[in-house]
């Protein structure tokens, strides 16, 4: 019986923990973020507005559109993909926010069954 009421004691004090999100704070600013692909580090850097975001990655600038779902969720379409997968939307929830970086998961639209994570780090408003 004890374990009973301590593992529903458990339960309700966990169910109660919400992670800190302040996704107003990082809808717009210049960003950076870190990836490995095929074993290299590779960073992007992208600056967003309220609804345009520019890419900087591999010295080719990328523009695509951001539209805004709630405070903490976006869809992000390339403006002028080079191919179809790059043609493909993608959505992205900001899922905590601490200090000057955000942690988010995003999939194709559609796709809901390969979502990735990554952390963001905001360099300035």
């Amino acid at each position: 019986m004890r374990i009973v009421v301590l593992s529903a004691l458990l339960l309700l004090l966990t169910g109660c923990f919400s992670p800190d999100r302040n996704c107003k704070d990082f809808q717009t600013g210049t960003f950076s973020f870190t990836s490995i692909v095929l074993g290299d580090t590779l960073t992007t850097k992208f600056i967003r507005t309220d609804s345009i975001e520019v890419d900087y990655y591999l010295n080719r600038v990328d523009s695509s559109s951001v539209r805004w779902l709630s405070d903490c969720e976006c869809i992000v379409k390339k403006m002028r993909p080079l191919s179809y997968q790059e043609s493909k939307a993608v959505h992205m929830k900001i899922l905590t926010t601490k200090n000057n970086t955000y942690t988010f998961e995003y999939n194709l639209v559609g796709d809901s069954a390969k979502k990735q994570r990554g952390v963001v780090t905001k360099l300035s408003n």
